[in-house]
């Protein structure tokens, strides 16, 4: 039994501090030995157990046979020269890459993660799903792709968005344990509050999320005010009607009191009139939702073009005199595969045409 247990090893930095102490408990350890391990792992941020030293080395190494060490190699760094933005490519131990973006504003860090390799949500705009799905990504994945920027580049984090590839709520379980490990008082710390997940609306998710009552922000991607128009660009429109998903965000904010952020991506001639900013604002208004435009990416695969300026500002302008707040995102390193999934998917191609050589 001793045997089975010790091959199959456990993903240690996807466990609990309590899940932790009770593993090394059942193994003969001390309790004490759990705290010790964890900071190094989630505060010091360490890339291996050899680091943990006040552990004794056969400790360490007993620890090497028992668990994964989830550790992220960089592959590739691009930054911004318009204004210090990093995309980061990580490799996983499968081989599999992701990528995360780091970004530098007045109030603090941020770093946008991904909580999927690949999406099989097939948005129309969005390169992450041109692949489709690969696999989820473990709770210690995504820590791992604050943990390795943290480390990468000597700055704290203080706000983490989960908006990157993949659909945070089809990842759902690994998700809260995440957000449940990224601000433990043991750990980082990062408040709730500033962390915001993204999702394309998964109706009976955001019904579970709400259940949860975190104090995290919800962003959805919403990207049409009506059913037939959502439906030409976001597969899971044909799941759920905007009403359903209206009362789905309805609860969400009698749950929890967390306001929800709609983000709507601008595409020239396709959701950008006047007459689709009066419909956003007639959805936005009674849920008091904060609104992010969005000039939708340039993606090579697809034909979608950006709104120009004056239709962006009209656009705006339109939802405010309907009392409904709404922002412009301010570009951030669009000189560096602005695209969500653009730097892995690139990378890739360039590994397959290398291997054709």
């Amino acid at each position: 039994m001793n045997d089975d247990r010790q091959r199959i090893k456990k993903d240690i930095k996807s466990m609990t501090l309590e899940q932790l102490k009770e593993d090394l408990v059942s193994r003969g350890e001390k309790a004490f030995r759990a705290k010790q391990m964890y900071e190094w792992m989630h505060v010091k941020l360490a890339e291996e157990f050899a680091e943990m030293t006040d552990l004794s080395k056969t400790l360490r190494e007993n620890c090497a046979s028992w668990y994964d060490y989830t550790c992220l190699k960089v592959v590739r760094v691009q930054e911004s020269k318009i204004d210090g933005t990093k995309k980061f490519l990580f490799s996983l131990s499968d081989g599999n890459l992701v990528e995360s973006v780091w970004m530098k504003y007045k109030h603090g860090n941020s770093v946008c993660i991904s909580s999927q390799v690949g999406c099989r949500m097939g948005c129309r705009f969005c390169a992450s799903t041109l692949d489709g799905l690969e696999r989820n990504l473990l709770p210690s994945e995504m820590l791992e792709q604050v943990y390795a920027i943290t480390r990468l580049t000597g700055e704290r984090v203080s706000n983490v968005v989960v908006m990157g590839t993949g659909e945070p709520l089809d990842n759902y379980e690994n998700l809260l344990r995440f957000i449940q490990l990224l601000t433990d008082e043991n750990g980082l710390h990062i408040s709730q509050r500033n962390v915001t997940v993204s999702t394309c609306g998964i109706v009976p998710r955001i019904y579970s999320l709400a259940g949860e009552k975190l104090q995290i922000t919800l962003a959805l991607s919403l990207h049409a005010p009506e059913d037939e128009k959502r439906r030409s660009l976001m597969p899971v429109a044909n799941r759920y009607s905007i009403r359903e998903l209206m009362e789905a965000c309805r609860y969400y904010l009698e749950q929890t009191g967390r306001r929800i952020t709609f983000e709507y991506s601008l595409a020239a001639g396709v959701n950008d009139s006047d007459e689709d900013a009066q419909k956003l604002a007639a959805l936005a208004g009674p849920l008091n939702c904060h609104v992010n435009l969005i000039p939708v990416n340039p993606v090579k695969e697809r034909d979608y073009a950006q709104s120009d300026r004056e239709r962006v500002r009209a656009f705006r302008q339109k939802l405010e005199q309907n009392r409904v707040n709404a922002t412009v995102r301010r570009e951030m390193g669009r000189d560096i595969d602005g695209a969500c999934g653009q730097l892995r998917r690139k990378h890739a191609q360039a590994a397959v045409n290398c291997n054709d050589d």
